[in-house]
C-alpha cells in the first residue's frame, strides 16, 4: 500500500518541560496568544501560572479562555474564535488534554477561514488553513497533540463530528508525564483505551500490510496495556506514565497507519454517536462497544484477528482461526474490565432506547449518505444492530 506519512510537530519530552512554552511560542514567531484550557485543574495545580510566567518571560502577551468540556462543544470555539478577533491573537496554546487542543483547533480554523467553521465538521467544504498552534499536554489519551485530526460536538442537535486536515497539526507538543498525576484513575484508564484504539483502527483492515507497520502497532498495544495495569496501582508511577503519554502521540500521529490503507474506523464513529447523546468519556465509549463491534465484523477478516490474539495475547490456534479470533476478542474484554472499564452499555451506565438507537445509527450514517468502516461496511441497519448487541 502507498502511503504518506508527515509529522511536523515538534515535540518537547520530560520533567519541567512546560517552562519551556513562551520560549516555543515565540521560536513559531507568536506575539498575542490565546491560552486555551478546560476547567479549574489547570488553575488549581499551578500550571497556568506556569505557562503564563513562561509567556511573560518570554515577552509574550496573551488572553485567557477556560471552560473547555469533554466533548468539546461548537458554542466554545465561536466563543474562542470571537475573542481572538477582537484581540488580534496570532497564536493559540491550548493547555490540556484532546478536548481542549480539538477546541483549540477549531478556533484556528474559524480565524483562517471565513464563514462558519462547523461547514468543516459537517463536510460542507473543506478548509484552506488553520491558525498557528501548540500544545501542553495534560492527558495521555486523545494524540490530538500530533494528530491531522479534531472532533467537536454540535449542540443543536448534539451532533459529534470530526475533521482532519493536515493544517491543524500542533508547531509543537509539550510533555510533562508528572502533569498527568492528578487525573483520576477512570480518565487514565479510559485515555489507555483510546490510545489503543487508535492503534486498533488503523490495524484491523483488508491491507496486506507492512510487517514492520503492524509489529509497531502489537508492541503499542502491549505497551499500554502493561502500563495501564501498573498505572492502576500505582498512579504516581513516571515511568508508566512516560510510556502511556509517548504511545498517546505515536497511536495517532499517523506512523501506525503506515501500508495499511488508512484503516477501519467504525468503532470511533460509533461511539461518537454515543458521546454526542450521552456525553459519555470517549476511551470508556469505546471500549464498550469494540467487543460487539469486532463480533459483528471478525468474519470478513478472521486471520486479522487471529493474528491481534496471537501477538497481543499469546493466543495458539487449537481448532479454527474463528475459535482463535473469538478468543483474542474474548480476551480483549477482560483486560478492559481488569482496569475497570466498561464492555457493554449497561456498563458504561447507559440504556438507549430503539428510537434513541435508530437515531444513533442515522446520523452515523450521515442519515444515509455513506457507509462506516472497511472490515465490513456498515449502513445504519449495522449499526443499530451493533447498538443492540452492546447494550448489555
Amino acid at each position: 500500500m502507498n502511503f504518506e506519512y508527515f509529522t511536523p510537530t515538534k515535540v518537547v519530552f520530560g520533567r519541567g518541560a512546560e517552562e519551556q512554552t513562551g520560549a516555543l511560542v515565540k521560536e513559531q514567531g507568536g506575539h498575542k496568544v490565546l491560552v486555551h484550557y478546560g476547567g479549574g485543574s489547570v488553575v488549581r495545580s499551578g500550571l497556568l501560572d506556569v505557562i503564563c510566567r513562561s509567556l511573560d518571560a518570554a515577552g509574550l502577551s496573551y488572553v485567557l479562555l477556560g471552560g473547555v468540556v469533554p466533548n468539546p462543544r461548537l458554542s466554545k470555539v465561536r466563543e474562542g474564535i470571537r475573542l481572538c478577533q477582537e484581540e488580534n491573537v496570532d497564536f493559540l496554546l491550548a493547555v490540556g488534554g484532546g478536548s481542549v487542543i480539538d477546541s483549540t483547533k477549531a478556533i484556528g480554523y474559524g480565524l483562517a477561514n471565513e464563514g462558519d467553521v462547523w461547514d468543516f465538521y459537517d463536510r460542507k467544504r473543506k478548509a484552506a488553513g488553520c491558525a498557528p498552534l501548540g500544545a501542553v499536554l495534560t492527558i495521555a489519551a486523545a494524540g490530538s497533540e500530533m494528530s491531522d485530526s479534531s472532533v467537536i460536538t454540535n449542540e443543536d442537535g448534539w451532533i459529534k463530528r470530526g475533521y482532519s486536515s493536515n493544517y491543524c497539526r500542533c508547531r509543537f507538543a509539550v510533555m510533562d508525564p508528572e502533569l498527568t498525576y492528578t487525573l483520576p484513575d477512570y480518565q487514565t484508564q479510559s485515555g489507555c483505551v483510546d490510545i489503543m484504539m487508535h492503534t486498533m483502527e488503523r490495524y484491523f483492515n483488508l491491507s496486506d500490510n507492512m510487517e514492520l507497520t503492524d509489529g509497531i502497532s502489537e508492541a503499542l498495544i502491549r505497551t499500554v496495556m502493561r502500563n495501564a495495569r501498573i498505572l492502576k496501582q500505582n498512579p504516581s508511577d513516571y515511568n508508566a506514565r512516560a510510556e502511556v503519554m509517548w504511545a498517546s502521540s505515536l497511536s495517532h500521529n499517523g506512523l501506525t497507519g503506515c501500508g495499511t490503507g488508512g484503516g477501519d474506523w467504525a468503532s470511533h464513529q460509533i461511539e461518537h454517536e454515543l458521546g454526542g447523546m450521552f456525553d459519555v468519556a470517549h476511551g470508556a465509549g469505546l471500549a464498550a462497544i469494540w467487543g460487539s463491534w469486532a463480533r459483528y465484523v471478525y468474519r470478513e477478516h478472521p486471520e486479522r484477528f487471529a493474528r491481534f490474539a496471537e501477538q497481543i495475547f499469546g493466543l495458539k490456534e487449537d481448532g479454527s482461526v474463528e475459535a482463535l479470533a473469538l478468543a483474542g476478542i474474548e480476551k480483549m474484554e477482560d483486560f478492559y474490565r481488569s482496569v475497570g472499564m466498561p464492555t457493554n452499555l449497561k456498563e458504561l451506565g447507559i440504556n438507549p432506547t430503539e428510537a434513541q438507537i435508530q437515531e444513533m445509527a442515522e446520523k452515523c450514517s450521515f442519515f444515509g449518505r455513506r457507509t462506516v468502516g472497511v472490515m465490513k461496511k456498515l449502513t445504519a441497519a449495522d449499526v443499530e444492530e451493533i447498538y443492540r448487541m452492546a447494550r448489555g
